[in-house]
C-alpha cells in the first residue's frame, strides 16, 4: 500500500512553475470511506515523565497545561495515556502505586489521577487510557516478577484501580493495556475482560499488546483467529514504534490498529519534522489509526535519559521556566482540525503519498460537512525527520505542486482555511514558522485548489474555522536548582510525594508520624519485591538536585521503628545516573544500619565497590537518627548523630552526580527531613 513520497514548500499560490513535480489529487467519498479516527495522544508515565510538573506554581503550571490540553489554543491532545504506578522502576523513574500489600489500598497517591483531572478540566471529551509498566509486589504476594502468576490478583488490581479513578476522583477510563512492552498472555487479557465486565466497566476497551515487536502482533493476531474468546476480548492492537507500517495479521481482523506508543525523540527542529510525518504516515503506510506520543511533557530533571523526548519540556519548577516546542505545533496541525470519531478518506480518493515526496490525509466529520487536510513534506535524508525508534529508508523530497478537487459530499467546498508550519528548509537553514494562519484559498474557476510546497513543510487546509494559535507570556528564564535545599514535608499533602524529590527505586510519600498529631514524615512505601519492568536492585533510591554538582552535604533523619521496616538507610552523592540506568551508575553511598550498629561506604548502587565499612555506635535503635555525608576539597566524610564514623579521599569518578537517599532493601522507613547544602 505504499507510493512514492514527497516535498513541499508553502506559499499559496497559483502554479507558474519551472522545473518543479507537479501532481494533481481528488480528494472524496464517493468510493466509500477509511477507518475512524481515533484521536493524537500524549503518555504521561513510563516512568515519571510529568514528575516536575505539578511543582511549578498555579500560574506557570496552569499556562503548560492549557498549551497541552485546551481546545483551540495548542497540542489539544485528544487521549491523555498514563502510567498505573507500580512502585518501582519504570522508564525514567518510579510512580507510586494504589496497592502495596494486602490491606493497603489509597487513591490519593502520585499525580497521575490530578493530570488526568486537569485534562478534564480544560476538554471533558478528553479520553483516559491507563497501562501499567511496573505492578506492585501485591499482585504476585512479592514471589514472582510475573504479573500472570497470580492473575485474579492482577485483574483486581487493574479493576480497583479504574474503581478508584471513578469513585475518588470522578474520572472514567476508557481504555486499559496489559502490560508494556512485554510478553501478552491470553489468559489474563481473557480474566480481565471478564473482571471488567463483572464490576460493570463493559465501556472500557483493552489494548494490547502495546509492544514494539511485529513478532508479538503477529503471534496475538493467530492465537485470536484460534480462540473467539481472546478475540472478543482485545478491542484495539496497539503497536509501538512500528516505523509507520502494521502486520497483514492484524490489518485482517478489522479491529483498530494504534501506535500506542510512539516519536520518543527529542522536542528540536528533528523530532518536530519526525513528529509531523509519523501522525500522517502512521496512517497512510499502516492505517493506525491513533498516535500516541511519548511523552506527553519532558517535566524531568537534567540528566536523566530521553532529554527533551516529550511534546514540550517543563524541568524547572523552581525558576517557572518552561519551552513550548515545535512539536505541540505539529500536533495542533491535526487536533484543532480533527476529532476522536471522524473518519479518513479512503486511500487514494483523500490519504497517500505526494508524488515529490511526502503525505497527505484527510478526515471528514461523521455527517460529511466539515473536511481537513494535512500535507506534510519531511524528507528523511540524512536522518532529517527519523524518529529515534525508527527503521525507515531514506528518501528526498522535491519541491512540488500540489492540484486538488473536491468531489462527493465535498463537492460544494470552494473555500479552504490555510495553516502553515516550515521547520528548516531544503538547504537545512534555521528557517522556522510554526502554525501560522495563512488565510483561505480558493477554487479557481474549474473547481481546483492549487499549490505551491517546498521540503520541511506542514500545511492543514479546513473548513474548520476555530484554529487558534494560543501564545501567553514568555516564561521566567532558566535558572539553577536553589541551594541551599531543605524540606521538612510539613507542607506536603498527605500520601504526596515532594515536588523535587525524584523517586528511581521504591515509592515515598509523606504521611503523619505515628504517635504525632502534626509532625509529617517522609515514609518509602513498597516493601514487597514488586514485578519490575527494568533492572532494579534490592534497594529504594530517591535523588534531587543537579547531575552537575560536585561537592556538597546531604543530610537527613530517619525512623526505622514500625513493622515491615527496611534493615537500612543511606545518603548520596554524586548519582551518576537515573531512569533504568540507576542500577549500574557510579555514586558515593553511605549506608547505616542501626540494628547492627554499623555502616558501609559503597561507591556504586549495585554496592559492589565496598570503599569504607565500619561501627556506629551512636545510633540509637528506636527513634531517629541522623545521618550526614560531606564532600569538600576532595574528601568525604559521613556523620551519624554529628559524630564522624569516616573520612575518605573521593575517587576520582564520577566528578559530579544527584544527591540521593534511600534504604538498603524493600520496606519502610521514615525520613524527617532532607537538606543539601554547600559544603
Amino acid at each position: 500500500m505504499k507510493l512514492p513520497q514527497t516535498k513541499m514548500n508553502l506559499v499559496i499560490a497559483f502554479c507558474s512553475l519551472v522545473s518543479v513535480v507537479g501532481a494533481q489529487y481528488t480528494f472524496s467519498d464517493a468510493n466509500g470511506l477509511g477507518r475512524t479516527f481515533d484521536g493524537i495522544g500524549g503518555l504521561s508515565g513510563g516512568g515519571a515523565t510529568t514528575k516536575l510538573l505539578p511543582g511549578y506554581s498555579q500560574q506557570y503550571r496552569d499556562e503548560i497545561l492549557d498549551y497541552l490540553f485546551k481546545p483551540n489554543f495548542a497540542a489539544a491532545v485528544h487521549i491523555l495515556k498514563v502510567e498505573i504506578g507500580g512502585g518501582s522502576m519504570s522508564g525514567i523513574g518510579s510512580e507510586a502505586s494504589h496497592i502495596y500489600y494486602d490491606g493497603d489500598e489509597n487513591y490519593d497517591r502520585g499525580y497521575e489521577w490530578w493530570i488526568m483531572k486537569e485534562a478534564k478540566k480544560r476538554n471533558p471529551d478528553v479520553k483516559l487510557y491507563g497501562l501499567p509498566w511496573v505492578f506492585s509486589g501485591y499482585v504476585s504476594k512479592g514471589q514472582s516478577n510475573s504479573p500472570y502468576t497470580l492473575p485474579d490478583r492482577t485483574v483486581d488490581y487493574i479493576v480497583r484501580w479504574i474503581q478508584g479513578a471513578r469513585d475518588h476522583h470522578n474520572l472514567t477510563i476508557d481504555y486499559i493495556g496489559e502490560w508494556n512492552e512485554q510478553n501478552y498472555n491470553t489468559t489474563y487479557l481473557k480474566m480481565l475482560r471478564q473482571g471488567l465486565d463483572k464490576a460493570g466497566f463493559n465501556n472500557v476497551r483493552i489494548v494490547a499488546a502495546d509492544d514494539y515487536e511485529a513478532e508479538f502482533e503477529m503471534n496475538l493476531a493467530r492465537d485470536m483467529l484460534l480462540d473467539p474468546e481472546l478475540s472478543s476480548a482485545v478491542d484495539i492492537f496497539g503497536i509501538h514504534y512500528s516505523s509507520t507500517q502494521s502486520n497483514m495479521g492484524s490489518l485482517q481482523w478489522g479491529k483498530q490498529l494504534w501506535a500506542s506508543e510512539d516519536y520518543s525523540t527529542n522536542n528540536n527542529q528533528q523530532g518536530a519534522r519526525c513528529w509531523a510525518r509519523i501522525l500522517n504516515q502512521n496512517y497512510v503506510n499502516g492505517l493506525l489509526s491513533s498516535t500516541i506520543s511519548w511523552n506527553l511533557i519532558a517535566s524531568y530533571y537534567e540528566g536523566m535519559p530521553y532529554q527533551g523526548c516529550g511534546l514540550m519540556t517543563a524541568n524547572q519548577p523552581w525558576s517557572g521556566y518552561y519551552v513550548v516546542s515545535p512539536t505541540i505545533w505539529m500536533t495542533a496541525h491535526t487536533t484543532q482540525f480533527t476529532k476522536p470519531g471522524w473518519i479518513y478518506l479512503s486511500h487514494h480518493s483523500g490519504v497517500g503519498h505526494l508524488v515529490g515526496g511526502g503525505s497527505y490525509v484527510s478526515l471528514t466529520s461523521p455527517d460529511r460537512k466539515d473536511l481537513t487536510i494535512i500535507i506534510e513534506t519531511m524528507m528523511t535524508t540524512g536522518s532529517n525527520s527519523v524518529c529515534l525508534h525508527e527503521s525507515l529508508s531514506a528518501y528526498d523530497v522535491q519541491k512540488q505542486s500540489v492540484s486538488f478537487t473536491l468531489d462527493g459530499s465535498f463537492k460544494k467546498i470552494n473555500m479552504l482555511n490555510v495553516w502553515f508550519s516550515q521547520i528548516g528548509n531544503s538547504d537545512q537553514k534555521n528557517v522556522e514558522e510554526y502554525f501560522v494562519y495563512q488565510g483561505v484559498v480558493k477554487s479557481n474557476n474549474m473547481g481546483v485548489f492549487e499549490l505551491m510546497m517546498d521540503v520541511n513543510q506542514v500545511l492543514t487546509l479546513t473548513t474548520i474555522t476555530t484554529g487558534f494559535k494560543g501564545q501567553y507570556s514568555a516564561p521566567p528564564p532558566a535558572a539553577s536548582f536553589p541551594l541551599p535545599y531543605m524540606d521538612t514535608f510539613d507542607d506536603v499533602v498527605e500520601h504526596q510525594e515532594p515536588y523535587l524529590v525524584a523517586p528511581m527505586s521504591g515509592s515515598f510519600e509523606v504521611i503523619t508520624q505515628t504517635g504525632s498529631t502534626s509532625n509529617k514524615v517522609l515514609r518509602q512505601m513498597t516493601v514487597l519485591p514488586p514485578v519490575d519492568w527494568c533492572e532494579t536492585e534490592n534497594f529504594t533510591l530517591a535523588l534531587l538536585g543537579n547531575i552537575t554538582w560536585g561537592e556538597y552535604m546531604v543530610e537527613t533523619s530517619f525512623s526505622l521503628d514500625m513493622q515491615n521496616a527496611s534493615q537500612g538507610v543511606f545518603v548520596a552523592q554524586r548519582i551518576n545516573s537515573g531512569g533504568c540506568y540507576t542500577v549500574g551508575g557510579q555514586g558515593l553511598l553511605f549506608f547505616v544500619y542501626p540494628n547492627k550498629g554499623n555502616f558501609e561506604v559503597w561507591g556504586d548502587s549495585r554496592r559492589a565497590t565496598l570503599l569504607s565499612y565500619g561501627p556506629a555506635d551512636s545510633m540509637k535503635t528506636i527513634g531517629f537518627n541522623k545521618i550526614a555525608l560531606k564532600v569538600k576539597n576532595g574528601f568525604a566524610e559521613g556523620f551519624v548523630n554529628d559524630k564522624m564514623v569516616f573520612g575518605l579521599r573521593m575517587p576520582s569518578q564520577p566528578a559530579s552526580g544527584f544527591a540521593a537517599f534511600g534504604t538498603a532493601g524493600f520496606g519502610h522507613a521514615d525520613f524527617d527531613y532532607i537538606s543539601v547544602m554547600p559544603s
